[in-house]
């Protein structure tokens, strides 16, 4: 399956997905007749382990919705089981230099960028997807296949134009949170040094030809980080919207 949410990176267009925490295949499923572009399975902070992200997997898919996952750490199985059972990208938590990123890789890419294993799995229709040419596959998978550091430690941030070009990587992830403690200012988003890191961080992206993304509480958040050029905006979690959505359905009804 073609990554759709890449296509639209790739013409330009800005993007919306969400995290997903709620772990129900029907409440993935239903975020696709949103009109997101993609759901993040979070199996760093969430109890999801490869068996039930792949049901997940299969959800978004039905409704053309993009799946990717945060990875739980740097580790070969960590990344090798999520890309095997279709995850279209993966977010790096807790990249602290060029060395974390360059295994990543070599974990995630087939060669001749990497060494990710081959095995007859959902990724590749258990081997019926893959055609007759292995290096046909190979490139293939590679490209629509994105790895996707996240900045969120002093680390990452201050060798962000290393890692934004390095090769194999598709885009970094901005995490908001935890950059902003990693400085010092936890939450203070409109502090000038937390807006300079991320202007640094998309400047560093553009520069190399990669997309740059961040996590926002909210659509207004989204709206200033994409006047700031910004290339996708992943807004909350989904058990955050179901709730403010019903109390705002609460509130309406008791008026």
């Amino acid at each position: 399956m073609k990554n759709l949410w890449k296509e639209k990176l790739d013409r330009g267009e800005k993007t919306v997905g969400t995290f997903f925490e709620s772990g129900s295949a029907a409440a993935i499923e239903s975020m696709g007749f949103a009109g997101l572009d993609y759901v993040i399975i979070d199996t760093e902070h969430g109890p999801f382990e490869a068996e039930s992200v792949g049901e997940f997997v299969c959800a978004a898919e039905r409704r053309n919705l993009t799946p990717l996952a945060r990875v739980r750490e740097i580790s070969r199985p960590a990344v090798l089981k999520l890309l095997d059972v279709g995850c279209k990208g993966l977010i790096i938590p807790q990249v602290h230099s060029i060395e974390d990123v360059r295994q990543v890789v070599e974990y995630g890419k087939y060669y001749p960028i990497g060494s990710r294993g081959v095995a007859g799995q959902r990724s590749n229709g258990f081997t019926y997807d893959m055609g007759g040419s292995l290096d046909e596959w190979f490139r293939n998978a590679n490209e629509e296949t994105l790895l996707i550091p996240q900045c969120e430690t002093m680390g990452c941030l201050e060798d962000i134009e290393n890692i934004a070009a390095a090769a194999g990587v598709a885009g970094i992830f901005i995490g908001p949170y935890d950059l902003s403690t990693a400085m010092g200012m936890p939450g203070q988003f409109s502090n000038p040094e937390f807006l300079k890191a991320v202007r640094r961080i998309i400047d560093a992206c553009h520069a190399a030809g990669k997309f740059c993304m961040i996590y926002c509480d909210n659509a207004k958040k989204a709206q200033e980080y994409f006047k700031m050029n910004v290339d996708s905006a992943a807004i909350g979690l989904d058990i955050c919207v179901m709730v403010d959505g019903y109390r705002q359905v609460v509130k309406e009804a008791l008026e």
